[in-house]
């Protein structure tokens, strides 16, 4: 008899089969093996009400799913709009960590100012702020995480492209990408594409010419400060000491 994760497994084949012959025959920017692998269409099992026009269907284990097209589309749609934009006149968000080695990645390449960890009150509000810059164009990995960045943009009239998930809200977005903004190989993969076709619609390279790795863009985890964090919430097996214990 299979146990658990070997059921997980085989049903996680059959899914990733049946999704790919789904597009088949579709012009993508990237073979359709590599976007099911990233994960970039999955969402969580829940969704907000804004959300609910981007949803393409809902797995057999509660999970959601985008449509890759769609994905696909939009992020052809948002590179033709940077490529027409002053490289400094572009401002790239992201607090959580999974988002951090893409947006710098990202903004390197392209000539777009980060913004990585916490945002600054005021950076783009407040004209006397040490941080202050003037975007005309910002873009957000989360617009809940980032919420800040957003509240800035909108008083600030600056339009806002945003990575949603499936539990995202869209108030105050312009342009949404419906897909997986919470899994760093998600990210790492629709940043790499961004940065390739922003320089292709520049022509200032070839889709040959392009030498980055999709693993570039990935946010890199030390595996021994994962280990010593773990280790170091083990329970020692010591009672605590109490200063008023009776001996």
């Amino acid at each position: 008899m299979e146990n658990e994760n070997e059921f997980k497994t085989k049903s996680k084949k059959v899914i990733d089969e049946n999704e790919s012959e789904l597009y088949q025959g579709k012009e993508l920017l990237i073979d359709i093996e590599t976007y099911l692998k990233s994960g970039v269409h999955i969402g969580t099992k829940f969704k907000s009400g804004d959300m609910k026009r981007y949803i393409f269907k809902r797995r057999a284990d509660g999970l959601i799913v985008f449509n890759i097209e769609t994905i696909d589309k939009r992020i052809r749609m948002i590179a033709k709009t940077l490529a027409s934009m002053k490289p400094e006149e572009i401002l790239v968000v992201g607090r959580k960590l999974y988002a951090h080695q893409a947006v710098k990645k990202f903004a390197s390449m392209i000539g777009a100012k980060p913004v990585v960890g916490r945002f600054i009150p005021g950076t783009i509000s407040n004209p006397v702020a040490r941080s202050f810059t003037e975007p005309k164009l910002i873009i957000l990995c989360d617009p809940l995480a980032d919420a800040q960045a957003l509240k800035e943009a909108s008083e600030s009239h600056i339009p806002v492209i945003a990575l949603v998930g499936s539990d995202s809200l869209l108030r105050n977005v312009d342009i949404a990408v419906p897909l997986n903004n919470k899994g760093r190989k998600s990210l790492a993969l629709v940043f790499y594409l961004l940065t390739r076709e922003v320089l292709i619609e520049r022509k200032e390279i070839d889709k040959n010419a392009f030498t980055a790795q999709i693993e570039d863009f990935e946010q890199q985890i030390e595996e021994t400060k994962q280990k010593d964090r773990r280790f170091s919430s083990r329970p020692t097996g010591r009672r605590p000491f109490n200063s008023r214990r009776k001996f």
